[in-house]
């Protein structure tokens, strides 16, 4: 076999010619090759020698990462964001910074990531708590000159919460997780994704929180437990709210604030009902399907589940009805209409 000089073998070629060298001269080009290439060639031959080495330099480059003062950098960059410092006009932001900001956020998201696998992980769930809370604002309000920051920052936000949502299962067991998580969930979830548009590389890879959290709860026990701290977190933002007018989220009407969140957590919901229906917590339906934290169409749709689930088709129908009187078009509505043999609009018919 003759090998043209400067052109790459392919692996049998290279294989073939390692089989007519004895262990001496392999062990000489191998101590060459390490001796005299790069620090990445001599890390990869390092690694190959001694596995435990290569674990160890992971462990310390995570350790490396220091979960307060990645929080405290978050902190600061969300704070300048909201305060439009990254638009212009604000020298605490050279007009550099201003239009490299997505590398800065993909900075500080990979660090906070990192810094979970170290000890002071409350720290670092503060950090990524507080970065997911930065992305799931920039869907609607301008922060940074991009028509969609999200899919800019390539951060994909159910990723980041997943990673989160298990370290912090791992490290301080299921209930402290589940008094954590379901406020988040409320607060984070979002009908259609975590992006503008919708489209693209990132809203791709993004997976609704309602799914994340059910497979996180493998028993009936477990879905119990979940929904007995969303129910709470849900009664304490109707507290809040009615306390006081300034917890409406910027200036939106309450109504439309608590219809946005019955649409963003409808498909929960729907697995809620499915999962605890016929269970010993079904009594929690109730209070979910009447919940006044949630309005609009999708309220009602999850009553007329209920409603069907207890064989009381009547009212099932009569409440898809009033739904689909606000949203003819509804696709999820429709099919349910037509499986219980509802009346439906003539016109939803010719969307």
């Amino acid at each position: 076999m003759h090998v043209l000089a400067g052109r790459k073998m392919n692996r049998e070629q290279f294989f073939e010619k390692l089989a007519t060298l004895d262990e001496e001269r392999i062990n000489k080009a191998l101590w060459t090759l390490y001796w005299r290439g790069s620090a990445q060639i001599r890390e990869r031959i390092e690694a190959e020698l001694d596995p435990g080495e290569r674990d160890r330099r992971r462990t310390v480059a995570t350790e490396t990462v220091a979960a307060a003062t990645v929080l405290d950098e978050i902190r600061e960059f969300a704070a300048l964001a909201r305060s439009g410092a990254y638009l212009g006009g604000d020298r605490r932001v050279t007009p550099k910074e201003r239009t490299r900001w997505r590398f800065t956020f993909k900075q500080l998201a990979s660090d906070a990531l990192a810094s979970l696998g170290t000890d002071d992980v409350d720290a670092a769930a503060a950090a990524v708590a507080e970065l997911i809370d930065l992305a799931c604002e920039m869907r609607g309000y301008e922060y940074f000159r991009s028509e969609d920051p999200i899919e800019a920052a390539r951060f994909v936000v159910s990723d980041a919460v997943a990673v989160m949502w298990a370290t912090i299962r791992d490290r301080h067991g299921f209930a402290f997780f589940a008094e954590h998580a379901a406020p988040q969930l409320i607060a984070w979830e979002s009908e259609f994704g975590w992006t503008r548009s919708g489209f693209g590389r990132v809203a791709d890879q993004e997976t609704p929180l309602g799914d994340v959290i059910t497979k996180m709860l493998p028993a009936t026990d477990m879905w119990i437990t979940f929904a007995d701290r969303y129910l709470d977190a849900l009664d304490r933002l109707v507290d809040t709210a009615s306390s006081t007018a300034s917890t409406r989220h910027r200036g939106y009407p309450a109504d439309r604030s608590r219809r946005d969140r019955a649409d963003n957590l409808a498909d929960w919901n729907l697995a809620l009902l499915d999962r605890l229906f016929g269970s010993e917590a079904e009594d929690r339906l109730d209070h979910l399907a009447t919940h006044p934290a949630f309005d609009g169409p999708e309220r009602t749709f999850l009553q007329a589940h209920l409603a069907r689930r207890r064989s009381d088709v009547d009212t099932a129908r009569a409440l898809v009805q009033k739904c689909l009187t606000q949203l003819p078009g509804h696709q999820g509505f429709l099919a349910f209409a037509t499986e219980i043999g509802a009346q439906t609009p003539e016109r939803s018919g010719r969307r």
